[in-house]
């Protein structure tokens, strides 16, 4: 299940590479190009993010 999670990470942050100009929508493909037509900056920044970020620090 990690695996389709990770892809559907990589497919938002392709989506929201175009979407900032920071890539060409041409190169989109597949579910990235959906997400990129249908989701908001926001809700591909929030499905592209790290699951780790919000955990605390290591102790020590």
């Amino acid at each position: 299940m990690t695996g389709d999670l990770e892809a559907q990470r990589h497919a938002a942050a392709a989506a929201l590479a175009v979407k900032r100009g920071e890539a060409e929508a041409a190169r989109l493909e597949g579910p990235s190009r959906i997400m990129h037509e249908h989701l908001t900056e926001r809700e591909l920044a929030e499905m592209a993010g790290d699951p780790h970020e919000d955990l605390p620090g290591p102790k020590g």
